[in-house]
């Protein structure tokens, strides 16, 4: 079995050689003298290799090794390749986006309407571009959502600050589904926490649509322009509901 002072004693030789741990860990030490914490492992008939680390200064200790390596254990248990999630961790670090990055991503790869694109897009440049635009996701959290959300209630636009919490759930959602390993912070801050919204009534009365139509027939404008607008009056349906709505001759 290993020690420290084992350890640090080890020197360099021709070619690479290694010694056992327990538990299946052992060290190997290469020609110019690194030496790396490594298991050996089969998995589906795989025989796999996993590195635990290099000992040395700014490296990895021995009983940080033993500690791994349960872990890695614990993987295998369950049909999971700890040296393959290893090199997925280093694939991601090494092509680690900013909020902003995936944010951009996903108003341009999520499917919605381009009204709606168009009003999360300038949600994100005004209230979440400069406070998350160049983090990691890693680094923000429910915390400081929450801060942020906060901030922009207290400036008295509770609604902004409702759409600003589904942006970031939205990309968050997007990277996770895309293999980013990563806690969603808006999970934990919910728009009920956020602000409540009482239900309106009726916006106009009969006798104001009624002003509106007389108004409407004085404006210079189309009379195609002037019927869709009396539609919208007595409907109040969303414009993309009228402008994609059919009809029916029964």
């Amino acid at each position: 079995m290993l020690t420290d002072t084992k350890l640090r004693n080890l020197k360099a030789q021709a070619r690479l050689y290694k010694l056992p741990d327990r538990d299946g860990l052992y060290v190997a030490v290469t020609p110019k003298g690194a030496i790396s914490f490594r298991y050996n492992y089969s998995l589906n008939g795989r025989q796999e290799t996993l590195t635990l680390g290099l000992y040395g200064d700014g490296g990895v200790s021995l009983s940080e090794a033993r500690e791994r390596l349960g872990e890695a254990k614990k993987l295998i248990s369950r049909g999971i390749s700890p040296a393959r999630e290893k090199a997925r961790a280093k694939e991601r670090e090494s092509g680690a986006k900013t909020f902003g990055d995936w944010a951009e991503a996903w108003l341009r790869g999520y499917q919605m309407a381009d009204s709606t694109r168009d009003m999360r897009r300038a949600t994100y440049i005004r209230e979440l571009q400069r406070a998350y635009g160049n983090k990691f996701l890693t680094e923000i959290t429910h915390d400081d959502l929450r801060s942020l959300t906060d901030k922009i209630v207290a400036r008295g636009a509770p609604a902004t600050a409702v759409h600003a919490r589904e942006v970031v759930m939205q990309v968050f959602r997007w990277a996770i589904e895309r293999g980013q390993k990563v806690e969603n912070p808006a999970v934990l801050v919910r728009p009920t926490a956020i602000d409540t919204f009482e239900p309106r009534g009726i916006s106009l009365s009969p006798e104001e649509i009624r002003l509106m139509y007389q108004y409407m027939d004085r404006i210079g404008t189309s009379p195609q322009y002037r019927v869709a607008a009396k539609l919208l009056l007595l409907t109040m349906v969303r414009k993309s509901e009228l402008s994609n709505a059919t009809w029916s001759l029964l």
